[in-house]
């Protein structure tokens, strides 16, 4: 079962920062998840909408200019990458789900992607896009066919996993609130991963290693690594910033 970092070891660095990435790496998650939203004529590694919850800045991170970006610091202290920015500092040494949190895919994503496959030490396998946004993706796919994609739900559907086969997804992503055995059974009946997201309970991580899922994403890679490797948890252990 894969250890994928939730917007980077956040659990023990400030989310989507590349002090985050960093943490991920040495936890030797076997992937790191992050944010991106369009500004401009780049794409900003960032969750919210709304700039005010990590860097006390009232105001949309979408009516900002690139320098009015780059004077922000989240929590006071790292400035807020690019996509570029992380893909060159995480330099191919793990698998990157790259989370579509606004999009305009005629902006150049897949530009950035290549990049990352020819001055980055990626492979293309290594580069996964996401999102809730269904249309999003169907569109990416049909003008990127070779691009892998990934589903996400917070819902399981009567049909299951139909959705993400109709997409032609790698991956289906589901809320650990949801997802169910014959879920996970329908994913892989289709040739689909399943990730779970966002597990930072122990008993949790027990149960969807026992359920055969693919990967969970998760706040604290190294405790989940813990719990994998059957070690003992403190219960504190399981906090994570939110």
């Amino acid at each position: 079962m894969w250890v994928i970092a939730h917007r980077g070891a956040s659990f023990e660095a400030p989310e989507n920062t590349l002090s985050a990435f960093g943490r991920a790496l040495d936890a030797g998650a076997e992937g790191i998840e992050l944010d991106v939203y369009p500004l401009r004529d780049e794409w900003i590694v960032f969750h919210d909408r709304y700039l005010a919850r990590l860097t006390a800045h009232p105001g949309r991170l979408q009516d900002l200019t690139i320098d009015q970006l780059r004077k922000l610091k989240v929590f006071g202290q790292h400035p807020v990458p690019t996509l570029d920015e992380a893909l060159a500092f995480i330099a191919g040494r793990c698998w990157v789900n790259i989370e579509l949190k606004g999009a305009d895919i005629a902006r150049g994503l897949t530009r950035h992607i290549r990049q990352a496959v020819a001055e980055h030490n990626f492979t293309q396998e290594q580069l996964l896009v996401s999102s809730f946004n269904h249309h999003w993706l169907r569109q990416l796919k049909q003008d990127h066919p070779e691009q892998p994609i990934g589903a996400l739900t917070t819902s399981c559907p009567l049909t299951y996993a139909a959705f993400a086969s109709e997409l032609e997804a790698w991956s289906v992503h589901i809320d650990v609130d949801f997802v169910t055995p014959e879920f996970v059974a329908d994913a892989h009946q289709r040739n689909l991963k399943v990730f779970v997201f966002t597990v930072d309970e122990p008993e949790d991580m027990r149960e969807l290693h026992a359920m055969g899922v693919d990967g969970i994403f998760t706040n604290h890679p190294v405790a989940a690594r813990n719990v994998i490797a059957g070690l003992p948890m403190q219960a504190r252990e399981t906090w994570h910033i939110d």
